[in-house]
């Protein structure tokens, strides 16, 4: 598998214990699609809740997360 970031390690481990997995795998695509959307629900791309470098920063953290999670997929 690649080398994750700590944030995107941390979703990767919550989701292999959650499905109480005994083999190796790697996450669905479904996994980085819930992260897009949950940055596009939390962070919305115009960012009218916070301040434009808070929410740019929270949604590029979230949106990075998602695409480690994608690229795991991709070997």
């Amino acid at each position: 598998m690649t080398e994750l970031s700590p944030a995107a390690q941390a979703v990767y481990d919550a989701w292999y214990e959650a499905i109480d997995a005994y083999s190796e795998c790697d996450p669905p695509p479904q996994l980085a699609a819930a992260f897009r959307a949950l940055a596009d629900a939390v962070v919305p791309e115009d960012g009218v809740f916070l301040s434009t470098a808070s929410a740019a920063r929270i949604r590029r953290d979230l949106l990075a997360i998602a695409t480690e999670l994608e690229n795991t997929n991709e070997h």
